[in-house]
């Protein structure tokens, strides 16, 4: 099979699938990532919430999104959302979404699950007594929160937000069924071209383990400088 191996069909195409494919994808990973932690700190607050129904509300969106595959949830987004946005707002056309814009809502809402979670176990961790002194200085639960608790809850949180980003990173080669041109996709439209789907996938597994490897150990190494010592 590695007999045959062309080399010279990826000497011709990384500048394009660097270029293109993989801009696309760290583009839709990196707005993904700063939607799903907005959407998931509001949604790990609404767990945290006294409101038995902000609480519910939140756990059973969570529960939801984490028990359903992220493919069947890119596929509803694109497919179904346009007609049940038609129907909402009375219109007789399928609303236009777009494949792009699709994508990005599905990563910020399943992310976001996934997000607040993690958010949730950093905002516990943070020791009740820090709560009890910004209450003893006057401070109502909204400014305990920003001036105190989510500080350092997030220096806690940064080494695990980022290993979620990095598998981030790797589910955003998902809109490949989709038909977009990220790096995956990018890759498989010269191996149909070229005919020479070995070394194409060879390749973008090559890219991808070295890049979250790397990543990984930035991360480890981050952890060890972020630490709280306590």
């Amino acid at each position: 099979m590695f007999g045959n191996f062309d080399f010279d069909v990826i000497s011709r195409s990384w500048v394009y699938l660097f270029q293109v494919g993989m801009l696309f994808t760290l583009k839709l990973t990196a707005l993904s990532m700063v939607g799903g932690i907005v959407l998931g700190t509001l949604l790990a607050l609404m767990r945290l919430s006294s409101s038995r129904i902000l609480s519910t509300v939140a756990s059973s969106y969570v529960n939801l999104i984490r028990s359903i595959p992220l493919v069947l949830v890119i596929f509803w987004f694109y497919f179904l959302v346009p007609y049940i946005a038609a129907w909402i707002i009375g219109a007789d056309e399928p609303v236009k979404v777009g494949a792009f814009s699709s994508a990005l809502i599905t990563f910020i809402m399943f992310e976001a699950a996934y997000y607040c979670e993690i958010m949730r176990s950093g905002i516990q961790s943070i020791p009740r007594g820090q709560v009890w002194a910004g209450q003893a200085l006057g401070m109502n639960y909204y400014q305990t929160m920003a001036n105190i608790v989510l500080p350092q809850a997030f220096r806690n949180m940064i080494p695990v937000l980022l290993t979620q980003t990095i598998v981030l990173f790797q589910d955003v080669s998902l809109v490949y069924v989709l038909s977009i041109p990220d790096f995956v996709g990018a890759a498989s439209k010269i191996a149909q071209r070229d005919g020479r789907l070995v070394e194409m996938y060879v390749f973008v597994a090559v890219v991808y383990f070295v890049l979250c490897y790397a990543l990984s150990f930035l991360v480890k190494r981050l952890q060890k400088r972020v630490a709280i010592i306590r």
